[in-house]
């Protein structure tokens, strides 16, 4: 017992003499040269992080583009289904989990422990693998899945033959989550954009050669999509073994990381939830525009509103990871005031973005639907929801910001508790009165997941707003002391 009170006093005294230190310089600058400062540190971080999400996303949409050019429908629709159901039940469970590294790595970061921050991405890695595995088994079982949702045998099976030759793919994904995570929290942020677009530019020839060439056709697309995920990891794992800037935070393969498993998936699982029950929610509205009358018609415009929101959403999701390594980052280091700053910061960034894209969106609402479909009478409806669509674009801009903020304070709990509430008492109950019962169709059923959206950002907003950062801060420092303990006493 004493010598854990010794080690504690050991270890949380340099963590509260640099947050004295840094507090101190913080306070001596003016307010409009902080803020400047945080606007450069955060706006150099978003835009580069826009690259890499995109070019990760390109990746399916380039497959799919591909079994396309085939010309065979049954394949096409196949892919299409199968990627919907992939992102459902696999990529989106892995990526918000990986969100626990925002707040864990990005803390100990912060608070220079270096060792402690290879620990924690390699008990993520193994932990995201070990999740791959009951994924897995559900894509096995990818036909039988969709069959019980009325879909065609036909194209069930081309579903499944695509999600089973996706496998290697999704282990590739998690390892390469982990690793996005480890760059991020560090702002290394251009290993990952060269890596991510270099994969992207080598996936159209590799996916274009199986496809074509071997004549694997939507198995090839399917092989491809693993071969660049995993051409992703192996440069970004050989970056950090070479490079001089990962030396101290390098990943330690050592059975004593994988004690911090329990504390991962304290903030893993809510934090898949959180993102899970946002992404979860599109594609209940999907389902439901088919029950709507004349249902081609309404499914086609949800699918228009639902890629443009997607297409945009990375925007504010770079500025929300920028949010969650600038507030984990100075709450591991002791420095409220200046993660309260970052956290003013992103928030008008925010609101900025949405200000000029949903601009851009009413001013071009006449010829918006033309992207995706010649038919008028899409169009004509594409126009008549871009005003609903701006306040969509305006409520993303706001709820990436703030979910980033929520990721790097460790509130992932409060917030899957929102998106639940927000979402599923809210959004979609609303979507079906709106929809069904007022007959406002899928204006209605978008108006109601829009409502879903509203709520989240006014609950999250007031949860930021109310938010303690001292006491936040001191909470990060006491928990990277009682894990310093841990380590010591299991080592011991």
């Amino acid at each position: 017992m004493e010598n854990s009170r010794e080690m504690s006093k050991e270890v949380l005294a340099p963590l509260l003499r640099k947050s004295s230190e840094q507090e101190n310089n913080n306070g001596a600058e003016s307010p409009g040269n902080t803020f400047c400062q945080e606007l450069k540190r955060v706006s150099s971080m978003a835009a580069p992080m826009v690259a890499v999400t995109v070019s990760q996303y390109l990746l399916q949409v380039v497959s799919l583009m591909m079994v396309g050019h085939l010309g065979i429908l049954v394949s096409f629709s196949g892919v299409a289904i199968a990627t919907s159901f992939a992102e459902v039940t696999g990529f989106s469970v892995l990526l918000g989990m990986s969100g626990a590294l925002e707040t864990l790595c990005g803390q100990t970061y912060g608070a220079e422990e270096y060792r402690k921050f290879g620990n924690y991405t390699w008990c993520a890695t193994v932990t995201l693998i070990l999740v791959c595995l009951p994924i897995s088994l559900v894509w096995i079982f990818t036909d039988k899945i969709l069959m019980l949702f009325s879909q065609d045998p036909e194209i069930s099976h081309a579903a499944r033959e695509y999600c089973i030759y996706l496998i290697p793919g999704l282990f590739g994904h998690a390892v390469l989550q982990a690793l996005t995570r480890y760059y991020q929290t560090q702002s290394m942020i251009f290993p990952m954009v060269f890596s991510s677009i270099t994969a992207l530019c080598l996936h159209v020839p590799i996916c274009w050669v199986l496809v074509f060439k071997f004549g694997l056709g939507h198995v090839g697309a399917a092989l491809a999509i693993g071969l660049s995920y995993w051409l992703n990891v192996v440069w970004l794992a050989i970056y950090m073994y070479y490079s001089p800037t990962c030396q101290k935070t390098r990943i330690a393969f050592s059975s004593n990381a994988l004690l911090s498993i329990p504390e991962f998936l304290k903030y893993a699982i809510p934090s898949g939830l959180m993102f899970c029950f946002e992404w979860w929610s599109f594609e209940v509205l999907t389902l439901l525009a088919g029950l709507l009358p004349n249902p081609q018609l309404e499914t086609a415009v949800l699918s228009v509103c639902l890629n443009t929101t997607t297409l945009h959403y990375f925007i504010p999701y770079a500025v929300g990871a920028s949010a969650s390594t600038r507030v984990s980052n100075e709450l591991g280091a002791g420095n409220p005031k200046t993660a309260k700053g970052a956290v003013r910061v992103v928030v008008i960034l925010g609101v900025v973005e949405a200000v000029i894209v949903s601009t851009i969106f009413i001013s071009c609402r006449q010829i918006l639907g033309y992207a995706y479909s010649n038919d008028m009478e899409v169009v004509d409806y594409v126009a008549n929801m871009a005003p609903l669509l701006c306040v969509s674009v305006t409520a993303d801009s706001l709820i990436g910001a703030l979910s980033g903020i929520a990721r790097g304070g460790g509130f992932q709990q409060i917030g899957a508790y929102v998106n639940l509430g927000a979402y599923y008492l809210i959004g979609i109950p609303m979507g079906l009165y709106l929809g069904f019962h007022l007959q406002l169709k899928a204006k209605g059923l978008w108006m109601g997941t829009l409502s879903g959206s509203v709520s989240q950002v006014i609950i999250l907003a007031i949860v930021t707003s109310l938010t303690d950062w001292q006491k936040e801060a001191t909470k990060a420092r006491e928990r990277l002391v009682e894990n310093s303990i841990k380590t010591h006493n299991a080592v011991a």
